[in-house]
Formats: C-alpha cells, sequence, structure tokens
C-alpha cells in the first residue's frame, strides 16, 4: 500500500476578498511539484465564494469536472445554452472536451457559497462537449457510501458519468460506522477528502478537509471517528 497524506493546512490557499480558496493540487499561483496530481485527479478546489460574487467567462477543453455544492447555490452558465442553479444534494458534471465556456456564481445577494470544483484527465480527447445534473440522496442516507459519478461504459452505473474510469462517493456517517470501500478497477487508486468531522482512512488520521491518497491496494478501510462525519472518495487510475 501506498499512501500520500494531504492535511489541510498545507495546502495552498489564495484571498480576493470575493473568493477565500484552498487547493489540495498546484493550481493558479499556487506551485508544489510534488502536488500535481493524484493518478488522473488533477484538481480539488475548496472555494467559498462570497454573495453575488463569482467566476467570470473562461474557457476549458479535455478536462472532466464535477462541482459539489456543500452549502449555498452555484449559478452555471456555459457556451452550450445551459443556464442552471446547484443545490447542495445535488452533483454537477460537465466534459470541457473540444472546449468550452462557462461562469460560476453565487446566485444569492446574502449568504457566501462553499463548493468543491474537482478536474479529472478524460480517457479521450476532443469529445463533444456536455453538461449534467442530479440530485442525490447522500445528505439524507446514514452510514453508507452513495456513488455520485462513474465511467460511462460501466454498466451499473446509476449516477452522473465522466469519460474516465473513475467513481465518486460521499457519504455521512455516525460515530463508530466501518466501511470497507472495495476498489473499483485493478490498477485505481482512492482519493479520501474529509468534508467534517474525524476518520481514519487506512490506519491513517483524518480531520476536517485533510484528505489521503492510497494506491496498490483491492481494499480500504474506513472508520468514523467523531460523532458525525461526511466524507469523499474518489477512484481513480493511476496510469492514464
Amino acid at each position: 500500500m501506498k499512501t500520500t497524506l494531504y492535511r489541510a493546512s498545507s495546502r495552498g490557499h489564495a484571498y480576493h476578498g470575493w473568493l477565500d480558496t484552498h487547493h489540495t493540487f498546484s493550481f493558479a499561483n499556487y506551485y508544489n511539484p510534488d502536488r500535481i496530481n493524484f493518478g488522473a485527479l488533477r484538481v480539488v478546489n475548496d472555494d467559498i465564494v462570497e454573495a453575488g460574487e463569482g467566476f467570470g467567462t473562461h474557457p476549458h477543453d479535455n478536462m472532466e469536472i464535477v462541482s459539489i455544492p456543500l452549502y449555498g447555490d452555484l449559478e452555471h452558465k456555459d457556451s452550450m445554452g445551459h443556464t442552471e442553479v446547484v443545490r447542495p444534494g445535488e452533483i454537477q458534471v460537465m466534459s470541457a472536451g473540444s472546449g468550452i465556456t462557462h461562469s460560476e456564481y453565487n446566485s444569492s445577494d446574502e449568504n457566501p457559497l462553499n463548493f468543491f470544483q474537482i478536474w479529472v484527465f478524460p480517457d479521450t480527447k476532443n469529445v463533444k462537449p456536455r453538461y449534467d445534473q442530479r440530485a442525490f440522496d447522500f445528505l439524507e442516507k446514514k452510514n453508507e457510501l452513495v456513488q455520485i459519478v462513474g465511467p460511462k461504459d460501466d454498466p451499473d452505473n446509476q449516477a452522473l458519468w465522466i469519460h474516465q474510469s473513475a467513481w465518486f462517493s460521499l457519504g455521512s456517517f455516525d460515530k463508530g460506522s466501518e466501511v470497507d470501500y472495495k476498489v473499483k478497477k485493478k490498477g485505481n487508486g482512492v482519493f479520501a477528502m474529509v468534508i467534517e468531522g474525524e476518520f481514519t482512512v487506512g490506519g491513517q488520521k483524518l480531520h476536517h478537509r485533510d484528505a489521503l491518497g492510497v494506491s496498490d491496494i483491492d481494499e480500504l478501510k474506513i472508520t468514523t471517528d467523531s460523532e458525525h462525519g461526511r466524507i469523499l472518495l474518489i477512484d481513480v487510475p493511476m496510469v492514464f
């Protein structure tokens, strides 16, 4: 088993007044040669956006982008004609493919927005851009993982899909709950990030916003140490 520990306090940080952001991997003005990616996982940004503010129209290509609102409402507009609001309990995916422009704003004039934006390298380049979003019940379910994203070609995938052999799962757990997570595909690794609470993952104690990348495993044991906790798992190819 190979592990890489990403303490919350070691993340890149930038404060722009309207945006308070933390980067697990190198992004924008934060560069760490030891933190470029974890396999096909390229970006995990933890963004807090002030009321009425946001990211103006900007381009992307050849990246699978997953957005997860934690609190507040995320307004999305893109060059494909979509105008949507993504709320907690909903997940957004976008395949940038051959090229797309979009904007992301906090749709509230009063309350802040906190969301994860996650980028995964695709397994196929220059695909037709696409957008999708869906509501899930991971906020209501307790003590089990809910799959929210999977590969396009997985016949068992009932969640949103992306162009990569990657699976995303979210779960809310009570103290003492244990999960033996089975890696979805041989050669994949698992990036586990604590959204809130405390967990022990693969024998490593993790706190709020800590993360652990684990590879060369078939199964990963996860135990909830706090009264309540939420965790995100991203199961991705290590070679792509």
